[in-house]
């Protein structure tokens, strides 16, 4: 990775910073509430990624919500598999945040998978996973097709309620292609929660029509927003799919550790295109299938068609070169934490 020296002029409200400069500030804050050196940067690093892809609620923004967890400061003990066959593997996440042990959980996948030809993996007693892309992202560039859900605790309604009952729950699919994997990472809510926390940070209004109060009103006031709950995207559609998800995650363990069935657990499905086609006709016929969506007739004031992660890929090389562009309250208040 390179140091992405800071070009750009800040905007008002942002601090630039270079890579090296959020890595060292990302990993002493980590270090401050028991992260190992080794441990910090592989949290570190997912974290620096999303904010060069241009997703700065998943970023420093919330390297602020890990440690400000109290389950930043509970006993880990190491990322674990508990059970296990050739083709799966049932983890224990120690307590480790997910960014640590979903990368571990990666791993296994890939090494399963390029085994067997298959993997099914599960992760529980672990909590929030970040960007899910960089794992499928990291399976993909391996070879190997991914499918991971996340299932979390309950911040999002079911349809028509309004109270909270199922997590946010992030669907991602992974792809191999030449240069680059074909990358989808979508969440089941209106809005992630991870936005709503940045945004509550830095006093921006909500999008209409993604969240409700403690009242069970609509609201666009953030805080108001974390109180209450959010809604499903895509109303039916959104819901089922977080039901769907938070039904896996059961199978990962998630009511494991704390007997509660609306908790975190991550399911990785991966195998070898090999399987069913030789792997580089496949990469071929879907950058074939890719060039020519792209190559579509567009409606008026549509400049390009953009398929899923080329935006992020195009952010990611754009941030090596020039560094990040951080909130000043996301910077400050880390200062403040990682050098007391």
């Amino acid at each position: 990775m390179t140091t992405g020296k800071r070009t750009r002029r800040p905007a008002a409200g942002k601090v630039a910073l270079g890579i090296q400069e959020a890595t060292a500030l990302a990993t002493r804050a980590l270090q401050r509430v028991g992260y190992s050196k080794q441990e910090a940067s592989i949290i570190t690093a997912n974290l620096v990624d999303a904010e060069l892809c241009g997703y700065p609620a998943l970023g420093l923004a919330r390297l602020l919500s890990i440690v400000e967890d109290p389950r930043a400061r509970q006993e880990r003990t190491p990322v674990a598999i508990v059970r296990e066959t050739p083709v799966s593997a049932l983890i224990d996440g120690g307590n480790h945040v997910g960014l640590y042990s979903l990368h571990r959980a990666a791993e296994i996948a890939i090494d399963k998978a390029s085994a067997v030809g298959m993997s099914l993996v599960g992760v529980h007693n672990s909590f929030y996973s970040g960007r899910n892309a960089r794992y499928v992202e990291m399976i993909a560039r391996a070879g190997l097709a991914c499918i991971h859900t996340a299932s979390g605790e309950p911040y999002m309604a079911a349809l028509g309620g309004r109270v909270s009952e199922l997590g946010t729950n992030p669907i991602a699919v992974g792809l191999p292609r030449e240069p680059d994997p074909l990358i989808l990472d979508i969440g089941t809510s209106a809005i992630a929660r991870s936005e709503a926390v940045l945004a509550a940070r830095i006093g921006r209004p909500l999008p209409r029509g993604v969240a409700l109060d403690d009242q069970g009103h609509p609201t666009r006031d953030a805080a108001a927003a974390l109180l209450g709950t959010f809604l499903p995207f895509g109303g039916h559609k959104g819901f089922g799919l977080a039901l769907i998800v938070q039904a896996l995650g059961l199978l990962a363990g998630a009511a494991l550790p704390r007997g509660r069935v609306q908790d975190f657990g991550f399911v990785f499905i991966s195998f070898d295109p090999g399987l069913l086609m030789p792997p580089e006709d496949y990469k071929r016929q879907l950058s074939a299938l890719i060039e020519r969506i792209k190559k579509t007739p567009r409606q008026p004031g549509v400049d390009e068609i953009r398929i899923p992660s080329e935006r992020a890929f195009r952010a990611r090389e754009r941030g090596r070169r020039e560094g990040l562009m951080i909130e000043r309250a996301v910077h400050d208040q880390l200062m403040a934490f990682a050098d007391p």
